[in-house]
């Protein structure tokens, strides 16, 4: 689904690759969980900006299904964060509008972890201050694939003819199904790389690398006026995309600061 500027000319969708964090603590002598915290304390910054300056659609690539291949000790740290944000922060979340809802192969995760999502979905499903949209175990690459062979069994089953194949019927398999394509992708570490995040959906995307805090970067374009980006800083309600009725793909679904 193709992205429009909200009113005023704010992206109606920002993504945003949070990495660099295990770095930024490497290079202070600190352990990388130090830089992990960080990076979630980024996060809850650059949510209250976006809400504040009225985006409608914001998605974090928060695990990338690569991290797996990181040290074992790595990995259970990032893990307990995302155990504590989800039962110790889903409370403000809900008090403060926020929708959440996570993308990719949550089936990779622990059984307590999978609940406590579900259950953040649930408790958010109705809000309609902003949408935030986390990717968790998520590869771009594996969400295209998925949808393929999605497709591809419609087609065996003699249920989808094969002319029928569009981009538009693609983007439905997609994980994203639901949100407008990101029109503003900023990656906080400077890199120039789109890390295999939202492959398809960020086709016609803006990039932003400048290695600098996005929430800075949200309040800052709201203040200065710009025209393809700000607003007026204020509060904003806007509606929540309706997806009851839309299936979840099998591939998954998919929390936290893209961790390198």
């Amino acid at each position: 689904m193709s992205a429009e500027a909200s009113p005023g000319g704010l992206p109606r969708h920002i993504a945003i690759i949070m990495d660099g964090n295990g770095r930024w603590a490497q290079s202070r002598g600190l352990p990388r969980i130090a830089g992990h915290r960080r990076g979630a304390e980024a996060v809850r910054r650059t949510l209250t900006a976006a809400t504040e300056i009225g985006v409608p659609y914001l998605t974090l690539f928060g695990f990338s299904s690569e991290n797996w291949k990181r040290p074992l000790d790595e990995i259970d740290d990032l893990m307990g964060l995302l155990r504590h944000y989800l039962r110790g922060e889903i409370a403000e979340l809900h008090r403060n509008g926020v929708r959440l809802r996570v993308i990719g192969e949550i089936e990779r995760l622990s059984p307590d972890i999978m609940t406590l999502i579900d259950n953040a979905e649930a408790l958010t499903r109705d809000n309609r201050a902003i949408n935030l949209t986390i990717a968790l175990s998520y590869g771009g690459r594996a969400e295209i694939a998925a949808a393929a062979r999605a497709i591809a069994a419609k087609v065996r089953a003699g249920a989808l003819p094969l002319d029928a194949i569009d981009e538009e019927l693609i983007a439905s398999h997609l994980l994203t199904v639901d949100l407008p394509d990101p029109d503003l992708l900023i990656r906080t570490s400077g890199e120039q790389r789109i890390s295999n995040f939202l492959l398809w959906q960020c086709a016609y995307a803006e990039l932003d690398r400048r290695a600098q805090s996005p929430a800075h970067r949200l309040r800052a374009a709201a203040m200065a006026g710009d025209p393809r980006q700000a607003a007026a800083l204020r509060p904003a309600a806007v509606p929540v995309h309706d997806d009851r009725n839309v299936p979840r793909q099998p591939a998954g679904r998919g929390l936290g600061a893209h961790q390198t």
